[in-house]
């Protein structure tokens, strides 16, 4: 009988505007895999990229290619804050920009 292991994947939720309809969604992406999808809500973004993970790894293993993982103990996820000029005008006439 085969193990199944389980594998954590960083999601990242972000809040968005469905092209054409302008609708608000979810687009949930996962980084080390470099998958993407979306849903109407944040659960239904989540509930699908998993099931585009599962595909996506399916598809990793059969074609006999490494199954990439996030390494948390490895890894530091941060924010940064970076001042930057809020309108294009003002960022066409300084060159000044404070980092």
């Amino acid at each position: 009988m085969k193990t199944k292991r389980v594998l954590n994947y960083r999601i990242i939720l972000t809040p968005d505007k469905r092209t054409g309809s302008g609708s608000a969604c979810y687009v949930a992406s996962c980084p080390t895999l470099g998958v993407v999808d979306d849903g109407d809500t944040s659960e239904e973004a989540l509930k699908n990229i998993k099931e585009t993970i599962k595909f996506h790894l399916e598809s990793l293993k059969k074609e006999g290619k490494e199954i990439p993982v996030d390494k948390p103990e490895e890894e530091l996820v941060a924010n940064v804050q970076i001042q930057f000029a809020s309108s294009l005008s003002a960022a066409r006439h300084s060159n000044n920009f404070a980092f």
